[in-house]
This record gives C-alpha cells, structure tokens and sequence, in this order.
C-alpha cells in the first residue's frame, strides 16, 4: 500500500521533531568545564573579526597535535568574542546532532537497499529499518551529555564527516558496478581522502573512517557484479592501508607507555588495557538498558583493573570483547547486521579505548560508535531479513505483523524520548544537575567539588564542608578537594590550620591540577585581603603557592603558575619588590612573551610601571626559543608561527611599553 512506503520517511521526520524538542530544556544550561578551557580562545587575543585575528584563533586549538581546527572553527557560528551566550552553542550542537542523524538515515538506507535485491515491499523494510536504527540513536539519553555539552561538538563533527565519507563510498561503488570506473574509483578516493583529513581535524578518531568502512565492507555490503577487482585495490590503498597504520600506531603507544610509564595518571599502561572492556561493557550496558540519568561527565571514580581478578569482573569482560568480536567475524555472511553493528561499535573505539594514554571513560566516547547498535533491532521490528551476500527469497513480513511490531517500537521510542527530555531538563538547570551527578557519583572528586561550589554559590557553606570533609580523608593528594575545602570554611569562619596543612600536603603530593591553581587563588586573594576569611592570611597563601613549586609531579607551566600566584599575593601585601622576584621566577619556568606582557600589565595596574618595565627587561634576557619555519608539526607550534608573522605579540609588547614609560613620567 501506497501509505506504508511513506512510513519510513514520516519516522525519520518525526525522529527530527521529537529530538528537538526533547532537547529544548537543555538550551537554557551554563558552560561547563573544558568549556572554559576552549572557548575563551574566542577572545583571547581580541574579537575574530578579520583575517588575521581568524587565523589566530583557528590555530588556538591545543587538543591532538591537530588542535582540531574545524571544530574550532565552527564554535565561530555562535560567538566571535568572549565571554558569549552559551545558548547558541548549544542550539548549534543540537542541529548537528539531527543533521547527524539524518546523514545515518541516508547511509543505512543506502547500505540496506544495496544488500536486498528486493521487491517495494522489501525496499520498504528496508527503508523502515533505517528510520527506526536512526530515531532509536537519535533520541537516546546517553547521547544528551555528548550533544548538551558545548565543547563536544568535537566529537560530534567527526560523526558529521565519517557519515559524508561513507555516502561518498557508497555513490562510488555504485558507479563502479555500472562500469564507470574511472569515475568511481575518484569518487571512494576523494570521498575517504577528504572526509576522513575533515573528521580528524576535527578530532583525532576521525582517521577512523577507512576503518569503519571496512567494517561495513566486510558484513553489509556485498561484492560488485562489476568491477570487484577495481573496488577491492581501492580498498586495500586507502582502507587497509590505514588500518594498517593505526594498528601499528597502538601497539607503538601500548609499548612506548609501558616503557617509559605515565606519569601524569594514576594508573599505568598495562592497568588501562586491563579496564578498558570493562568499560566497554559498561557502555554497551548503558547503550542497551537506558536510563534518564547517568554519571554525567564525572568519571574519576571508576575503578581501576590491577590484574585479571582485581575487580572480578576483569577477566571476563576481556573474554567476552575477545568473543563478541570473533562472533561478528565468524557470522558476519550469515548475520551481516549483527556483525555490521559489533565490528562498527569496537572499530569506532581503536583509538580512544585502547592504549592511547586519555582519561579512562567518558560517555562521549560513544557518539560515533553507538550508532549501528540498534540495527539488528530495527531489523527485527521491520521484519527486514537478508543476508549480506545473497538476497533471500523471503518475503518482507512486517506488513503482517505489523500491529505489535509499531506497538513495540512506538513504546520504545516514547521511552527513550522520555528519559532524554528528563535528562536535558536536568542538563538546562546547573544547579540541579550538580547535585544530581554529586549523588550518582559519591566517590568522585570532581562531582562533590562541583556540587560544593554550587552550594557555596547558593548560601550553603556549610553543606559544601560537610559534603568534601570526609572525602579529602579518602583522597588527600586532590587539590581540589583541600582547596575548596578551604574556601568553604573560609565562608563560615573556620579556617583552621589543619585545613592549610591538608591543602599543602596535597599541593606537595598531587599530580597536575591543571589551571585550578590560578583560578581558586584569583577568587582567593581578594576574599583574604578584605579580611572575611578568618584564620587564613595572605602570608599562609604565600606558602602554599612556595610548598607547591617543590612538587616533582608539577611540569614548568604549573610551576609558573605557583611562582605567578606568589606575586600576585606580593602585589596585594604591597610588596612590589618581591612580586617582581616572584614573576620573574614565574617567567624563567617557562620563557613566553605574552606571560611576561600579562605579569608586566599587573605591575603597572597596581601602580609600579618601573617594575613592570624591569620584568620586560628579564624577559628580554633569558634564553630565546627558536621561532616557528610554517613547517609546523602540531597546532601550538603553528600557532606560534602565526603569531611571529604577524608580530602580535611585539605589538602588544610596544603599547604595554609605552603606556608603562607614560606612567611612569606621569608618577611623582
């Protein structure tokens, strides 16, 4: 019947419609943290309005030796300067997400119609089972902490450009099978070629492309009547051949790290292998049995695999991964889209998932490999049935049945819109969401800091005390424990010194804490010098910042900022001379123009423009580093290039001087 051929288009549309306004509420959430990390770069050397000031911010990128500058680049569709609206951000992650999914529509539509050789009945099953794998994907909540959270649009665009990729392949191998060689042959190059150079600067799994085409290859797609030969050294040049280097590239990692150790994590090489097919279990768990709410983006708690017994469930989760993947190559003829959906799932996490040294989980991980799961599944909703290498005589069977199967996947549907729109509402309210993902992860650090902060916010010191008291005795190495711990207790008058020997014992003993360091000292400062914070002086923050320079775990840039936050308390106890002692040691742990610009501004604000002028003259007399030759091997070095060229930096330096030398004329 007429009607049901257009079924398979009305479900795609519909999964468009509901998905935004499931994800409405979540529009009206805040930044979160590596938000702040990345997006300020949109104003970091002034508003992107011209050429120059977009290739300064285009190779402002510091993440992958790539910087990712296409997804940098896209954050320009929403704000041109900082600090910026995060609703725009959002609403553009929200439309990547559905133009996503209509990308996954096309390519499985593609893919289905190819394999059946069917009749329209047939070729409606088909249809409808790329409709039902899309909306199941597209509506899923554990995609909302992907979609909601700004800064990971950069894993949705390598998601945007694998599936480009994939329906370039596709139309490739199409012409090939009409004799148009040449043409096609052109076409799965270029297509794989530039898709794939897109996605991975986008991010770095996006070189993942080659593979995930032969996942599909090797399952769905079955061999061309015509020019197989052609097809086939196509495939080995670029999809082999990249398979090949990626897998050498993980073995490399996997024996470099276990060789010369990590030692900015808390876990080492042969420990992540361990752990990770538990954590690949546990997001396929996730995938399979969903719920509206899930740890968020706090996964400093998971437990860490010591051996193959320590937890138990080590052992057989890397025996399961070993089967689950050796099932879907054994039955990859006689059960394509199960074979399709396993080989697609752990060939989307090669990179991220195996030995590269990242943080051990994340739910974002997911984006890209979750979105053939639910294939097999929509299949059988459908009643789609085939084989990848023969077409089966089998008529379609969905029309039959068709009252119980809708049933079925309208309540499954309905379900997983349900619980995305009760996570997004969650995801639109910042408060809330920090004490909901405080309470699904009790032992994270992150997770009590950031519900402690928001009660700081909202008049609750004492809450925020009793919630990181106990767990700075569980984790006494986490600066951000003892640190806001103290501002807690600052806000409640109870600053004790064991709290500023908890906070120097773990500034002494923790690894890399990244930029908290200069950012609780900023708010810090101000609150001690108005004397509110009973108990803790400036003199006592001096010393922490002194206790934490003599960290071996600290690199040269956490070192600076320790040196930086010393002359910053020297500024605010009016001890000029020693904040020029302690920004000029700030400035010899790590040798950069603009850091000496900032440290010399500092000066002259609190009205020491001499002093200012003299840590420019430091500057000038420490070792220089060799400029960038546009030959750059990574973003920062370029970055650095493009900065020289445009001398930036020298200009800034000639305004600071001259309005420095005109105060200093001015000053009695």
């Amino acid at each position: 019947m007429r009607y049901m051929r257009l079924l398979p288009s009305v479900v795609a549309a519909l999964a468009l419609v509901v998905a935004w306004f499931v994800y409405s509420p979540g529009l009206r959430g805040g930044f979160l943290f590596d938000d702040f990390a990345n997006l300020p770069s949109l104003g970091a050397t002034g508003p992107v309005r011209d050429t120059p000031s977009f290739l300064r911010y285009v190779t402002s990128g510091t993440a992958d030796p790539t910087g990712r500058p296409i997804s940098v680049a896209s954050f320009l569709i929403d704000a041109q300067d900082w600090p910026a609206d995060p609703l725009p951000f959002k609403r553009t992650n929200v439309i990547v997400h559905l133009l996503n999914g209509l990308l996954l529509f096309s390519v499985l539509r593609t893919i289905l119609r190819i394999t059946i050789h069917g009749d329209r009945a047939r070729t409606t099953a088909a249809d409808l089972t790329a409709a039902l794998t899309m909306a199941f994907w597209l509506l899923h909540p554990r995609l909302v902490s992907t979609t909601l959270y700004i800064v990971q649009r950069e894993a949705m665009l390598p998601a945007t450009f694998t599936l480009i990729g994939v329906l370039g392949w596709l139309a490739g191998r199409r012409l090939l099978a009409q004799d148009k060689y040449r043409q096609g042959v052109l076409l799965e190059f270029g297509s794989l070629a530039i898709c794939t150079v897109l996605a991975t600067l986008s991010k770095a799994n996006g070189i993942l492309l080659p593979v995930l085409v032969l996942a599909l290859e090797y399952t769905v797609l079955p061999p061309l009547a015509q020019g197989q030969s052609v097809h086939a050294r196509t495939r080995a040049l670029t999809c082999w051949t990249v398979f090949a280097a990626l897998a050498a590239y993980v073995v490399y990692q996997g024996v470099a790290n276990t060789i010369a150790g990590i030692d900015y994590r808390t876990w080492t090489e042969g420990q992540r292998l361990l752990t990770e097919p538990r954590i690949l279990w546990t997001y396929l768990y996730d995938l399979w049995i969903p719920k509206a709410y899930s740890a968020g983006l706090f996964n400093d708690a998971y437990t860490v695999s010591t051996s193959l017994v320590t937890p138990w469930t080590t052992l057989p989760a890397i025996v399961g991964i070993i089967l689950f993947a050796t099932s879907a190559l054994a039955w990859r003829r006689a059960l394509p889209l199960y074979a399709a959906a396993v080989l697609f799932y752990l060939g989307g996490h090669l990179i991220e998932s195996t030995t590269v040294p990242l943080e051990l989980y994340f739910e974002h991980r997911n984006y890209l490999p979750s979105m053939l799961l639910f294939l097999p599944a929509a299949a059988w909703l459908a009643g789609l049935r085939l084989q990848a290498t023969q077409p089966s005589d089998k008529p379609a069977v969905f029309l039959s049945a068709w009252p119980w199967r809708a049933a079925i996947s309208v309540v499954a549907l309905a379900t997983l819109a349900t619980m995305t729109f009760a996570n997004a509402r969650i995801w639109g309210d910042d408060n809330t969401q920090a004490l909901i993902w405080a309470r699904l992860n009790p032992d994270s650090a992150r997770a009590q800091v950031t519900a402690a902060a928001y009660e700081m916010a909202h008049g609750n010191p004492g809450g925020a005390s009793r919630r990181l008291t106990p767990l700075l005795v569980l984790h006494p190495n986490e600066v951000q424990l003892s640190f806001n711990l103290l501002s807690a207790h600052c806000a409640t008058g109870t600053v004790t010194p064991d709290d500023i020997a908890a906070a120097s014992y773990s500034l002494r003993h923790s690894r890399d804490p990244g930029a908290l360091i200069v950012s609780w000292y900023d708010r810090i400062i101000p609150i001690v010098q108005a004397g509110t914070c009973r108990g803790l002086t400036l003199g006592d923050l001096k010393q922490l910042a002194r206790d934490g320079t003599g960290n071996p775990l600290y690199p040269p840039g956490r070192r600076q900022d320790l040196a930086h936050a010393q002359g910053v308390v020297d500024l605010s106890s009016g001890q000029p001379g020693d904040a020029l002692a302690s920004f000029n040691a700030a400035l010899d742990y790590n040798p950069q123009l603009e850091t000496a610009l900032a440290q010399a501004a500092m000066l002259g604000e609190y009205g020491y423009p001499t002093l200012g002028l003299a840590h420019l003259a430091h500057y000038d007399g420490l070792p220089r580093q060799p400029k960038g030759n546009g030959l750059a091997l990574n973003m920062p070095a370029l970055h650095r290039w493009v900065l020289d060229e445009q001398q930036y930096w020298e200009h800034e330096r000639a305004v600071l001087e001259n309005t420095l030398i005109q105060a200093e004329n001015e000053s009695p």
